[in-house]
């Protein structure tokens, strides 16, 4: 009798299929399959909110407008030719456009006052309260009403002197109060600069 050949069983996959796709990971202890959990997206991110520009207060903007303005240094005697100039020719203007009106004169005159204390140069600030009201005096000749010859004329200046007191009083305190501030800006500089010298000697001389 003819005895059938038996083949030995083949454990690994046969050729020729695909791999069959993996499965669960066997069944829970509460009985049933696991379920495959598929991966979350990861969340994107809410972007960073950007900081609000926060609005300029009116005086740094005036700070800033000062120093974009130029910027001269002028001696003693140069500010006070120049205080006199501008109220000269304010007052010639005054005269064409206004009738020589005092008022606008006086108005003028304020900011005439604080740019000579400020163009004035450190070593000459205590000369801008000095020359102001001298410049005042020369620029009203212009709009002070006069009479014939000279003394009428000066008749007319001590009588608008004394009517616009008030605006020569205001121009010599702006500048008074603008050197001021500037003198006190100037010992704090050179105390802080004193206080960092020797310090920084110091510091120069401690081995690294």
């Amino acid at each position: 009798m003819e005895q059938h050949r038996t083949r030995p069983a083949q454990y690994g996959p046969r050729q020729g299929r695909a791999p069959l796709p993996p499965q669960g990971r066997g069944p829970v202890a509460g009985g049933g399959p696991r379920r495959a959990v598929a991966a979350r997206p990861a969340t994107a991110r809410a972007p960073a909110a950007r900081p609000t520009a926060r609005p300029v207060p009116p005086v740094a903007r005036a700070v800033r407008a000062l120093r974009g303005m130029p910027n001269p240094r002028l001696t003693g005697l140069g500010g006070g030719l120049f205080c006199a100039a501008v109220m000269l020719v304010l007052g010639f203007l005054d005269q064409m456009l206004f009738g020589a009106s005092l008022t606008v004169y006086g108005v003028l005159f304020l900011p005439v006052c604080l740019l000579t204390a400020l163009w004035v140069r450190r070593g000459d600030l205590l000369t801008a309260p000095v020359v102001v009201p001298i410049a005042f005096a020369v620029g009203l000749l212009t709009v002070a009403e006069s009479g014939e010859g000279v003394g009428g004329r000066l008749m007319g200046l001590v009588t608008a002197l004394a009517t616009e007191a008030g605006w020569l009083y205001g121009g010599t305190l702006v500048a008074g109060s603008t050197v001021l501030v500037r003198r006190v800006r100037m010992l704090r500089r050179r105390r802080a600069a004193g206080a960092a010298g020797p310090t920084g000697a110091a510091r120069g001389r401690t081995p690294a």
